[in-house]
């Protein structure tokens, strides 16, 4: 296994894991603004760092920069689109949960 293949491989386990990690997230947060959280956070960062392993994979070439295109267009467009659900709820009169009060 070449260097390359470490740093690759390295890149897309971290990236795998905080996927995972949103994924439980999701699950376990108690309401929409803390799920919407947990996903909005944690998915772009896994989805740049298995893009950028696959950058890694792919040397300089035209593929990586493509990916490189698509790491920032993903990272412009995630935050916003999590902006823009949360607004959409708060604007909904989504009430967030609060610790002993029931559902």
């Amino acid at each position: 296994m070449t260097t390359v293949d470490l740093i690759s491989a390295l890149l897309l386990a971290i990236g795998c894991f905080f996927a995972i990690t949103g994924g439980v997230g999701i699950l376990r947060m108690p309401d929409f603004y803390t799920r919407l959280h947990a996903a909005g956070k944690v998915d772009s960062l896994a989805q740049a760092l298995i893009l950028s392993g696959l950058m890694v994979q792919a040397g300089l070439s035209l593929v990586s920069v493509k990916l490189l295109l698509i790491i920032v267009f993903l990272l412009a467009t995630t935050p916003t689109a999590t902006h823009a659900v949360a607004k959409a709820a708060h604007l909904s009169r989504l009430k967030p949960w609060r610790a002993g009060k029931s559902k």
